[in-house]
């Protein structure tokens, strides 16, 4: 009888602790693709909570130095915020709820424990470039900049590049020997910002591959096409 009556207590003061306590779980995704525009990522996280739970409840993102309040929808089960990071390749989330019970004290708790890590992914870089060859050439050639912008990182730099013929015909070989790189290197790329590649060819009509190299761990190369031609008509 004393061992059942112990066992009753016991499970009296666990569904007591239940409905006074507050649980959050992340909603929110693992990786986003960094927006060079406004730099704003939704965070999500649903809530449950006891039947002692009293309002009012308060749901916060912490963790960066900042400290960014979420709201909930008509229910108080989905809490969404936007949260505003710019040239970092993720993000600490952290979540601090703050809650009543049954308006007499009042609780807060961290969730999960330790912060989770939200990678940003930079977006893929230029993939062609069309450079117009409609005026008169500029010192024997015509000259156009190929636009690169990096989001993750506060600066880049572009290290070299070289051109390479886009195929193994005698044509390709010819086009990639009139494209010459104009720019010297490194050049300094500063996060959000365009940042440019100038050639110069020295037929009207060429294309090949620019191949840039940079101290960027997450794109230490990548390839562009780059055609040059004139502006069809009308256009």
């Amino acid at each position: 009888m004393r061992r059942a009556f112990q066992l009753s207590c016991a499970v009296a003061v666990a569904l007591a602790l239940a409905g006074c306590s507050v649980q959050v779980h992340n909603t929110t995704p693992a990786h986003f693709e960094a927006d060079p525009n406004i730099g704003m990522y939704p965070i999500t996280a649903t809530v449950t909570s006891g039947a002692l739970v009293s309002g009012p409840m308060y749901l916060f993102q912490v963790g960066g130095g900042h400290k960014l309040r979420l709201h909930p929808n008509a229910a108080h089960t989905v809490w969404q915020a936007m949260l505003p990071v710019r040239c970092k390749s993720s993000f600490p989330l952290q979540f601090l709820a703050v809650w009543q019970v049954q308006g007499i004290s009042t609780r807060q708790k961290l969730f999960p424990a330790q912060p989770l890590e939200i990678k940003l992914d930079q977006p893929p870089l230029t993939k062609e470039a069309i450079i117009d060859t409609s005026g008169a050439p500029v010192r024997g050639g015509w000259q156009g900049a190929v636009n690169y912008e990096f989001s993750t990182t506060a600066n880049t730099n572009i290290t070299g590049a070289k051109i390479e013929p886009i195929g193994k015909t005698p044509q390709d070989q010819l086009w990639a020997r009139s494209i010459h790189i104009v720019s010297t290197f490194p050049i300094s790329a500063s996060c959000d910002t365009p940042t440019a590649v100038t050639l110069s060819s020295g037929y009207r009509v060429a294309k090949a591959n620019l191949v840039i190299s940079t101290d960027s761990k997450t794109i230490p190369t990548w390839t562009t096409k780059v055609v040059f031609r004139p502006k069809p008509a009308g256009v």
